[in-house]
């Protein structure tokens, strides 16, 4: 009897150190938290970036590389501006600058391009600029707009500001290309350059739609001399002798007169029959 007694506060005894042992353990652990690589998160957010495009519809067309456009937001019409990354055409509506040349034609193509089309906006990494304007690169269709600008030699590759550099080195490839072909801003020397454009080079060169659209000025011929006729004489008039002048009555015959010849004027006093 005592020995079943003896087991069993033994086999309690047992149960309640194990029971203390493994409490403490689980008191005193430290859950060890994965954190996930910055390498692995920035890789998602910017494929989730990447594909993300806002559908947009064109308003306004501002200039070569600034639009107005509207897009759903929260179930409401909301309209931004916005200016296309990395590429910069010459100025057409800056307040404090002439319009630059090829600014015209570069508006133009925006605007036959773009004018009431739906879009797609594609942002960067950093969504807006000092003045408050959505960067973007925007597409139409399955192009591409602002490498539209860049084929046809109406934009410069510009504005390269960390971190929203994803496309620039594709830009760049284009940009020499359109160089090459020598298109538009290209087809001046040094008048697109590195720190904007330089409108001294084409002073001597006038841009192509200036030049097609110009109106010809009509230049009235200039009225031919009057030419004023022969003075009439009457050379053809001729005396034999001087009896004949003076029966025609004339007489006194001054040389240069009709009539007058050396042969008349017997003194050579240059009058001839003289009374």
């Amino acid at each position: 009897m005592l020995h079943e007694k003896f087991k069993k506060v033994l086999i309690s005894s047992i149960v309640l150190i194990v029971f203390i042992v493994t409490g403490c353990s689980q008191q005193t652990a430290v859950p060890t938290a994965v954190s996930p690589s910055p390498s692995a998160s920035t890789t998602t957010a910017s494929a989730l970036a990447n594909s993300k495009m806002i559908p947009a519809k064109i308003v306004r067309v501002v200039d070569g590389d600034t639009m107005k456009v509207s897009f759903q937001e929260s179930g409401k019409v909301k309209e931004e501006t916005i200016r296309l990354l990395l590429v910069d055409t010459p100025e057409s509506v800056a307040p404090d600058k002439p319009v630059q040349p090829f600014a015209l034609e570069a508006s133009k193509f925006a605007k036959d391009t773009l004018n009431d089309k739906d879009v797609r906006l594609e942002l960067d990494v950093s969504e807006r600029d000092k003045y408050g304007r959505l960067l973007c690169y925007l597409y139409i269709g399955d192009k591409m707009f602002n490498e539209m600008l860049l084929e046809n030699g109406y934009a410069r590759v510009a504005y390269i500001y960390p971190p929203n550099v994803k496309y620039v080195d594709k830009f760049r490839e284009i940009q020499k290309e359109a160089q090459l072909k020598g298109v538009n801003i290209w087809s001046v020397e040094n008048y697109a350059q590195e720190d904007g454009f330089h409108e001294n080079a084409v002073k001597a060169k006038p841009s192509p739609s200036a030049a097609a659209t110009a109106v010809p000025t009509t230049t009235a011929p200039m009225p031919s001399p009057a030419v004023k006729p022969a003075p009439t004489t009457e050379s053809n008039v001729i005396y034999n002798s001087c009896a004949e002048a003076k029966a025609a009555g004339v007489y006194n015959i001054k040389r240069g007169q009709p009539g007058y010849s050396s042969k008349l004027d017997k003194d050579n006093d240059g009058v001839a029959c003289e009374k």
